[in-house]
């Protein structure tokens, strides 16, 4: 029966244990050994660790758990299971799973790249497993238990580097989800050259990064009990939500810094030196300042965060009143509003009523005001949004002057009443807030959220983006120019062109007399746009979800290195969604603008407005006049892009692509901006209607005369005229299809003459158009025209 030394025993005992014994018993036939510690004085066995050699206690830090008290669960074999209850804290109740490693296979590909350490992952798999079954058994119960943690310990000596190691992050992360899981701890020794460094790899998920991992020395300390602001923390998290000073690290990036503020006595903002957690508002507020290769000193802009620790980020006064300093900063230092919202609304107490109200009116006033001067607020829903902050968002994000973005994750929504109110008052709602407010069913398909993201770490990046193409530094004059490989002066005509049901391989057959002379065939918009943009930037689609809006396709891009929003008219059939009504088009028509897609267009060009140049690439035959267009507004959207187009502050490259008519020429005309370059490729066409239309319709009398004088229809006339009335009813009918077939051939004939008449270079003479380029000079004429404007 050996026995431990006192001073052997893990540092988890105390002082009353004066020993411990170790007794081991073998009375299995196959010789496994069990293992029962007792604890003297006293003799009691310690059934924590029944089964495991007292030695394994220290091995898995065991000594780190001594702030609870410890019982031990259930598990899988190898696996020590325990449920700890701080003692300081009844509330902090939590799981804790370990496993040791004894032995560690490397498994590598052909190019010697590390793809899976199976003993090691396995026991991961096993402690979380035992986590999740224990939280599973213990039904509502078990969703408290949201602050697990598994430790594992490795024995062998790990001769791997660190860089090997840290990508296994990624198998960690489908494995943890749904085990409310704080860490994974993996702790051995590496070896480093000669020597050998006991190390710890912690995976742990941070807010808005997903899961990272870190490499540090072996714990020092024991695990601390919930304090107040890890309270707050687990409180958010058990909403789906996330506390916002959580997300300071991601927010300020590498290198970056995040300043909280607060009012002084005046009502400005201020720095203010606390600790995190201790805002008395439910807005907090922040400077943060983030470098990025274009801003190595940073991309600085004002950040507000709802709490929803404090009435789910109910607002008044308090609130209130740090929306409109913060608003107020940021135009002093001429830097956009960031804001992560949440909130369930005007604040309903005892205490306070209208008040709130008048407060939340002055909020609203002052987002107004700086929007209306150009200023930009930037809006990730991150939660439930009740009444006034959708109100606050949309006055920020979604009217026809304003430039910032919203993005809506798939646990965010915006209501102007809770599905609970809406269900006790008698009004329609839906199955759950999401489906009266959510990106998928609403906020998306009406055009209001302009980006959709999987999650708030996502959401963060696409606001990164959205600054590297947008953001203006303080004393210059618009977005900067970034490096790029792709040549200016970059023949557009071999970019591939794959488009289902298209006969064009390359973007040069689409501007092709011989692929395409009457500029009519079916084309993918956005793979012309792809090719005119630089190849080495991104380019992101806005309003992609945006429904009925589908022939409008803005991109934000670069082009030559410069920031510009691209809009494209598409330019193949797209096909309805649903049951169309009766009194409009079955099919979304190529070249066209339907009333959505006209809103969109304008949103755009406002949005880009006195930030970065806009090119059109337009292949526009005009605005849809049927009854359901008219309906739905058609007018005055399309008058909104005219506005937009005659309001525009910077350089627009209008690029004729194929053909150019009706309303459209006139909302996009070049005498609207005198900042308007309009350029168009060989063999594209722009006049007042198309020539189909026009010998159909203005032409009809000289149409219907070159009919009757076709030899084909006189002779059968003549035949008429002279036929016995028996023959009369078969000469009709043979009159009736040749009037049919030479009528068709007579409207190609004139539509043929008023194109040849009305061809680009008409345009070109009466000052409509400013010069015709070649397929060869699209990207390199649209660069040279940013360029002047820029010079």
């Amino acid at each position: 029966m050996p026995a431990t030394s006192p001073n052997r025993w893990p540092r988890w005992s105390t002082p009353n244990q004066l020993f411990s014994c170790s007794v081991e018993f073998n009375w299995v036939p196959d010789g496994t050994v069990d293992y029962r510690t007792f604890r003297f004085p006293g003799g009691e066995e310690d059934v924590r660790i029944r089964g495991l050699h007292p030695m394994s206690g220290r091995r898995l830090d065991l000594w780190r758990l001594r702030e609870f008290d410890l019982t031990r669960l259930p598990a899988p074999e190898e696996v020590l299971l325990l449920e700890c209850v701080a003692k300081s804290n009844p509330d902090d109740r939590r799981l804790v799973a370990m496993a040791q490693v004894r032995q560690l296979a490397v498994v590598r590909d052909d190019e010697g790249k590390l793809l899976a350490l199976p003993h090691a992952e396995r026991a991961v798999a096993n402690c979380l497993e035992a986590i999740r079954r224990t939280r599973s058994a213990r039904g509502s119960a078990g969703s408290k238990l949201d602050m697990n943690h598994v430790w594992v310990h490795v024995w062998p000596v790990i001769d791997l580097d660190l860089e090997d190691i840290v990508p296994l992050q990624n198998k960690i992360t489908p494995l943890s989800d749904g085990a409310g899981i704080e860490e994974v701890l993996c702790q051995g020794r590496f070896r480093r050259g000669e020597t050998v460094v006991p190390l710890s790899v912690r995976f742990h998920a941070q807010p808005g990064a997903g899961v990272t991992a870190s490499v540090t020395p072996p714990p020092s300390e024991p695990l601390k009990p919930l304090d107040d602001y890890t309270g707050k923390v687990m409180r958010a998290r058990r909403r789906g939500l996330v506390y916002p000073y959580e997300l300071s690290e991601a927010l300020a990036g590498d290198g970056g810094s995040t300043v909280e503020l607060d009012l002084d006595a005046n009502g400005r903002l201020v720095p203010v030196d606390r600790e995190p957690g201790r805002n008395k508002a439910g807005i907090i507020c922040a400077k943060v300042t983030t470098p990025t290769p274009l801003h190595p000193e940073g991309v600085t802009r004002v950040v507000l965060s709802g709490d929803p620790t404090k009435g789910l980020g109910a607002v008044a006064e308090a609130e209130c009143s740090r929306v409109i300093a913060a608003i107020d900063l940021a135009e002093e230092l001429g830097v956009p509003v960031e804001w992560y919202t949440l909130s369930s609304g005007a604040r309903i107490s005892m205490e306070s009523g209208t008040e709130n109200m008048d407060w939340v009116a002055a909020a609203l006033r002052r987002i107004i005001e700086f929007t209306q001067k150009g200023g930009e607020i930037n809006v990730v829903v991150a939660g439930i949004n009740v009444g006034a902050q959708p109100y606050w968002n949309a006055e920020a994000t979604m009217l026809m002057h304003t430039k910032g973005i919203l993005v809506m994750t798939p646990d965010s929504a915006m209501v102007l009443t809770g599905k609970q109110s809406l269900d006790f008052s008698g009004g329609v709602s839906a199955e759950d807030n999401y489906g009266i407010g959510g990106y998928d069913r609403v906020m998306g398909p009406n055009g209001q959220a302009q980006y959709w993201a999987p999650n708030l770490g996502s959401a963060m990046g696409i606001l990164l983006g959205h600054y590297d193409r947008t953001y203006v530094a303080p004393g210059e004059d618009g977005p900067r120019h970034a490096p790029t490989a792709d040549p200016s002066d970059r023949d557009v005509s071999d970019f591939p062109h794959h488009a289902a049901g298209s006969d064009f391989s390359t973007v040069g057959q689409i501007f092709s007399a011989e692929h395409n002379p009457d500029r009519k065939k079916a084309f993918d918009i956005r793979t012309v746009i792809a090719a005119v943009c630089d190849q080495d930037h991104p380019r992101v689609e806005r309003w992609a979800g945006m429904a009925d809006a589908e022939t409008a396709v803005v991109i934000d891009a670069r082009i030559g290195g410069h920031s510009v929003s691209v809009l494209g008219i598409e330019s193949q059939p797209v096909v309805r969604a649903g049951f169309p009504p009766t009194d409009g088009p079955d099919t979304f028509t190529a070249g066209t603008l339907f009333p959505r897609s006209s809103k969109k267009a304008a949103r755009a060009i406002n949005a880009a407005s006195g930030n970065r140049p806009l090119v059109v690439l337009a292949n526009l035959s005009g605005f849809d006049g049927s009854p359901e267009s008219m309906r739905n507004l058609q007018l005055e959207y399309g008058a909104e892009i005219g506005r937009a187009i005659v309001n525009f502050d910077g350089p627009i490259v209008f690029v004729v692509i194929s053909r150019y008519h009706g309303g459209a020429f006139v909302v996009f005309s070049k005498t609207l901006n005198e900042n308007m370059t309009v350029l168009a490729i060989e063999g594209s066409f722009a006049s007042v209607i198309g020539g189909a239309p026009a010998a159909a319709v203005v032409f009809a009398g000289d149409v219907a005369k070159r009919t009757g004088a076709d030899p084909r229809v006189a002779d059968l006339e003549a035949q008429l005229r002279a036929s016995s009335p028996a023959d009369r009813a078969e000469l009709q009918l043979a009159l009736a299809d040749a009037k049919a077939a030479v009528r068709a051939e007579k409207i190609s004939e004139v539509a043929a003459e008023f194109d040849g008449v009305h061809n680009i270079h008409r345009a070109v003479e009466v000052g409509s158009v400013d010069r015709v380029i070649s397929t060869a000079e699209l990207r390199p004429s649209i660069i040279e025209t940013i360029e002047a404007y820029r010079a």
